[in-house]
């Protein structure tokens, strides 16, 4: 499969949503969203696999990653899903590489396979994980991903496009990731905010796809980036209170603080605010925005997104 994802003058993208699936994940919650998030017609869902809450809060619910997609499978029937990302110092790349072909397979071929080199220490030492450093993290990468390819090629049965799974990766590395984004990846996600580190980057993933003879085109770009929305500013508000609840960064001495600092690193606003910062992020390129669902029974903002934003940056 290929994703074609070329610079542009006019702001065309799909948006996608994304569930930090550690931050009180439960499998009634997931039930809603897979639903949810297929009837209104998202392009994509992905969730996170990690294991265990990155805001300090171990109490919360973090259900199994590849559990939660394998149910996908069956509990949607059209969209897009996967992990973004499986860190391959979670697992055996060989076992994983097989585990996503069976999800593949029973899904009609709707997995999008996100793996990664893994980033968080405290999830590691906390049970038990060997935590390496940068450089053996990168070479595990590389490896890894060759070994899930050959896997594909000498196992039985294959994923059912052309006997492969498209392969999402992140990172911005120059010498070593993103040339792997170049060789192996059929999408590149990128998480910040920053349009000229993400210009920067772009020309670098360009450089070393020419260098191997690929079309830059070929690859899809994606922005991963959290979301605060409002029908208006006391909607926003009342939302934003909410977000700080679950985002202990978040916290400030009132809500029209929190919808401040929310500006910095997310796309904030009214539904017509947030198409127009999604429509000039688009200009540089990117094919889809995956947004970070934090709040998990808040059916409203996805219907906001769905009704008010999609078509406004469609």
């Amino acid at each position: 499969m290929l994703y074609r994802g070329t610079l542009r003058s006019t702001a065309v993208a799909k948006l996608g949503i994304m569930i930090e699936g550690q931050e009180g994940l439960s499998w009634e919650r997931w039930r809603h969203l897979c639903s949810d998030v297929e009837a209104l017609g998202f392009a994509s869902l992905r969730r996170s696999d990690h294991l265990v809450s990155l805001m300090g809060d171990d109490s919360r619910d973090c259900i199994d990653c590849w559990a939660s997609l394998t149910v996908a499978a069956e509990w949607t029937k059209t969209i897009e899903f996967g992990p973004m990302v499986s860190p391959l110092t979670f697992y055996r790349p060989a076992v994983l590489a097989r585990r996503a072909a069976a999800v593949d397979l029973l899904s009609g071929g709707r997995l999008i396979f996100g793996v990664g080199a893994g980033w968080n220490e405290y999830e590691h030492e906390r049970f038990g994980v060997p935590f390496l450093t940068v450089k053996e993290r990168i070479d595990l990468l590389e490896d890894g991903v060759a070994t899930i390819k050959d896997t594909w090629s000498k196992s039985n049965p294959k994923p059912p496009r052309a006997g492969k799974v498209p392969i999402l990766m992140g990172g911005v590395g120059e010498k070593r990731h993103l040339p792997l984004v170049a060789r192996e990846a059929a999408e590149w996600n990128y998480t910040r905010m920053d349009h000229d580190e993400y210009r920067h980057k772009r020309e670098v993933i360009n450089t070393s796809c020419k260098e191997i003879g690929r079309d830059p085109s070929s690859l899809r770009y994606s922005v991963m980036a959290n979301y605060l929305i409002g029908r208006d500013a006391a909607d926003l508000r009342e939302r934003a209170m909410k977000m700080a609840e679950v985002l202990p960064r978040m916290k400030k001495d009132s809500a029209d603080d929190i919808v401040q600092a929310a500006r910095q690193s997310a796309f904030v606003g009214t539904p017509e605010e947030v198409a127009g910062q999604i429509r000039e992020y688009a200009k540089l390129g990117v094919d889809l925005f995956m947004l970070q669902h934090f709040l998990l029974d808040d059916r409203d903002a996805l219907e906001l997104l769905s009704k008010e934003v999609v078509p406004a940056v469609a």
